[in-house]
């Protein structure tokens, strides 16, 4: 074999070989996944992206590894956590709530990103549209704003002669609740509704102190803003609820687990096993460009008469009626 063919047959070696290695299995793809909260108030939602990723082949240690940051509410730790997963190099980042989703596409513009648990996406500009989300973000999108609205009529109902109401907030710098604000002013003009604006800490002291507010305030009912960070604070949020015997309406169906009164909302678990086949199809080769943002489709509202009975509250026969579960 003279000198050039047989330079021209490594080089066809080498070639071969480099597609072979690149078509064999075993390559273990990394995810991110960015979180305002911590890990024990992610705990339910994580279990169900996991077990979805199984069902569809990604086995932990096997073809895909995790790599978890958790910002412990400080939400000024979240540009570094998104900068560190892309320093990593991870295959994909999975997002919960506005500031980890924003945070994320700013540190990169090439890795995918699947968000869950958004405000409003084209008005953050996340994506372009929803249909047409371009760039490299896609994810889930579970009407969080319009469903507050949503919740503050359901309250104002469940709550004979309701007139004020305490709203749990952070506004720590959240364009997403800002959005949310915005619009539950509005509605609270709308049923004639005093809207008491709480900024809330999330330890226990500034828990309580939000609720001793709340009763300064003279408020009829309470509820919050539909923020993961509230979310994963659940359990402490109605056992102060069930102690200051304050009427409550929750986003999700976790609160209602802990003995919360009411919930309406979308069904975060199912958020998240959907948020798994994104991951599925973008791993497999599909841009996030040509994946629409996917819009929640299945709201439940359920009543805890445990709850109301603890509180000394009577649910009118009407509200009950339109209950998709009441607990006896």
């Amino acid at each position: 074999m003279n000198k050039p063919a047989s330079i021209l047959f490594a080089v066809i070696l080498l070639v071969g070989a480099t597609i072979t290695e690149a078509q064999q299995p075993g390559k273990i793809f990394r995810i991110g996944f960015l979180d305002p909260t911590n890990a024990s108030g992610m705990v339910v939602r994580v279990d169900a992206f996991r077990q979805e990723l199984n069902k569809l082949g990604w086995i932990e240690g096997k073809n895909i590894a995790f790599e978890y940051r958790f910002a412990e509410y400080k939400s000024e730790r979240i540009p570094e956590l998104a900068a560190e997963l892309v320093r990593l190099k991870v295959d994909l980042i999975v997002t919960t709530g506005n500031p980890p989703a924003l945070e994320a596409k700013k540190a990169t513009t090439t890795i995918p990103i699947v968000m869950t648990s958004i405000a409003d996406p084209v008005a953050l500009g996340l994506v372009d549209s929803l249909a047409r989300p371009g760039g490299n973000v896609t994810g889930l999108y579970p009407f969080a704003s319009e469903l507050n609205t949503k919740r503050l009529e359901i309250l104002k109902d469940a709550v004979p002669k309701l007139a004020r109401v305490g709203l749990l907030v952070r506004q720590a710098g959240n364009p997403g609740e800002e959005l949310q604000l915005e619009e539950l002013r509005v509605a609270a003009s709308a049923l004639k509704v005093k809207l008491e604006e709480i900024k809330t800490e999330l330890d226990a002291q500034g828990l309580e102190s939000a609720f001793k507010t709340a009763k300064q305030k003279q408020v009829g009912a309470i509820m919050t803003t539909s923020l993961r960070v509230f979310t994963a604070e659940r359990k402490p949020i109605v056992a102060l609820a069930g102690k200051y015997r304050l009427p409550a309406i929750y986003n999700s169906k976790e609160y209602i687990d802990e003995g919360g009164l009411m919930t309406y909302g979308v069904d975060y678990d199912d958020q998240y096993r959907k948020a798994a086949h994104y991951v599925d199809k973008i791993l497999k080769g599909t841009k996030p460009a040509d994946l629409p943002v996917q819009q929640a489709t299945k709201f439940e509202f359920v009543i805890n008469l445990k709850a109301a009975k603890q509180i000394g509250l009577t649910i009118p026969p009407d509200v009950l009626a339109r209950a998709d579960k009441v607990i006896r």
